[in-house]
């Protein structure tokens, strides 16, 4: 039984969606603005919280939402961007004579994918306890299963502010929204595969990082196009990537990084057993 319940006269829906970059958009479903805790929720019209379903036990509830994108802060660019794929969805229940934020929760999830329908959004996630669905321990394989740049203990630990990890640039030529050129980049080739880029000016500014397939000769193509065509004299940041082998791991920082390599490339491959005890 929860602690606190909201008086059920005067109560009213609330929504904290948690992106994976830029601002908390904050919204609800009374028809005047809320004022909680130094955040206004947004009544905007334009959006619907569908609803949500539970189950005892640990099975995962979903949430799903809809409305126009431009309204509430969820702009078409943002959703199409993929910027609130992965975000963290918030809702609870309060008194709106008085408010109070979380006066009586009622679920938290993670947003899936994020789609377009002409003018209209539709977002589908399910509760927090889905994150316990996943594998626990290490994997063995041939590639390192670490994050790159992670700091966390028996993590990668190289640190992307140093050592060149993460550099800003210019756009100077553009070929499509996934293949533009800077052409003041020295580095060798594939030096930010793997990696990401993100637009700090123009268009695409603040729209979601992408990740980056190649780069060689100053021409950075992804794997996915940005939602805008980039522009000449655009700014970016863009960070270095790891392909997961040892050969990136000695790479890094001198060589010395390969403590922290976390594959196995001496495993033998299913190709090798298959070849025991044939002539």
């Amino acid at each position: 039984m929860k602690s606190v319940v909201a008086d059920y006269r005067y109560r009213a829906l609330c929504m904290r969606i948690v992106p994976t970059a830029g601002s908390t958009i904050y919204l609800t479903d009374h028809p005047r603005d809320l004022v909680m805790s130094g955040h206004t929720y947004l009544s905007t019209a334009g959006y619907q919280f569908t609803g949500y379903s539970g189950a005892a036990g640990f099975s995962p509830a979903a949430i799903d939402i809809e409305g126009i994108a431009g309204a509430s802060g969820l702009t078409r660019a943002a959703v199409g961007s993929g910027l609130f794929d992965g975000a963290r969805c918030y809702v609870f229940a309060t008194t709106w004579t008085s408010p109070v934020e979380d006066e009586e929760p009622i679920t938290a999830g993670i947003f899936g994918k994020a789609t377009l329908l002409d003018d209209r959004y539709q977002i589908g996630g399910v509760s927090l306890v889905d994150a316990l669905n996943q594998t626990v321990g290490q994997t063995y394989g041939a590639q390192c299963p670490k994050v790159f740049g992670g700091q966390e203990y028996g993590g990668c630990m190289v640190n992307l502010a140093a050592n060149g990890n993460t550099v800003t640039g210019t756009v100077t030529s553009v070929t499509s929204a996934s293949v533009f050129t800077d052409s003041g980049r020295g580095e060798a080739a594939d030096t930010f595969g793997a990696g990401t880029i993100q637009f700090t000016s123009g268009p695409n500014a603040g729209l979601k990082a992408l990740e980056i397939k190649s780069f060689s000769g100053g021409v950075f193509t992804t794997f996915e196009p940005f939602y805008y065509l980039p522009v000449a004299g655009n700014t970016y940041t863009a960070i270095r990537g790891c392909r997961k082998r040892m050969s990136d791991c000695q790479a890094r920082a001198g060589g010395s990084n390969i403590v922290n390599f976390g594959g196995f490339p001496w495993i033998p491959t299913s190709s090798t057993y298959s070849q025991v005890g044939q002539n």
